[in-house]
């Protein structure tokens, strides 16, 4: 196990990471797929990493936006699972054993702990970025920072028109 410090100093090389990608992209379908595969190929112990994006047709669900991993649920509603709370409250949802989160959305049997970021634009939620691990209790709060930070930089980055 890295130390905290360590373990900081590795999200620092993703935010670099990130916007040396992003560097003269600015269209968001790009670069959503490409933040969700250099997370999800550069992050240790994760099986799913991808963003589910607000309906533009119904604001109260999410659909499946670029993602690295296994087939994954479609549509999400804000009533249900672990990312639509995320999408509920605007808050990073941290789940230790997604087991005990009441209503989980299991779409891949394998997962066991569960992180998910809001991705909020001039103040309109217009996705959510998750990401699962097949290992109990995988992330805490320096990850919680570390991606937040990382998705920052991917919606400075990005044009959302």
């Amino acid at each position: 196990m890295s130390s905290p410090e360590a373990k900081r100093a590795s999200y620092d090389t993703l935010v670099a990471q990130t916007e040396a990608v992003l560097h003269g992209e600015r269209d968001w379908l790009a670069n959503l797929a490409q933040f969700a595969a250099l997370v999800y190929n550069s992050v240790p112990q994760l099986n799913w990493a991808g963003f589910y994006r607000v309906n533009p047709r119904n604001d109260q669900e999410l659909v499946l936006g670029p993602f690295q991993g296994k087939v994954a649920c479609v549509r999400i509603a804000f009533s249900r699972g672990v990312c639509g709370a995320c999408a509920r409250t605007r808050e990073i949802q941290l789940v230790e054993d997604v087991h005990a989160f009441p209503g989980h959305i299991a779409c891949d049997a394998a997962s066991r702990s569960e992180l998910v970021l809001p991705v909020v634009v001039d103040g309109r939620l217009r996705a959510v970025f998750d990401l699962d691990s097949p290992e109990p209790s995988r992330f805490d709060a320096i990850d919680a920072d570390g991606f937040q930070r990382a998705v920052a930089a991917l919606v400075a980055g990005t044009d959302w028109a």
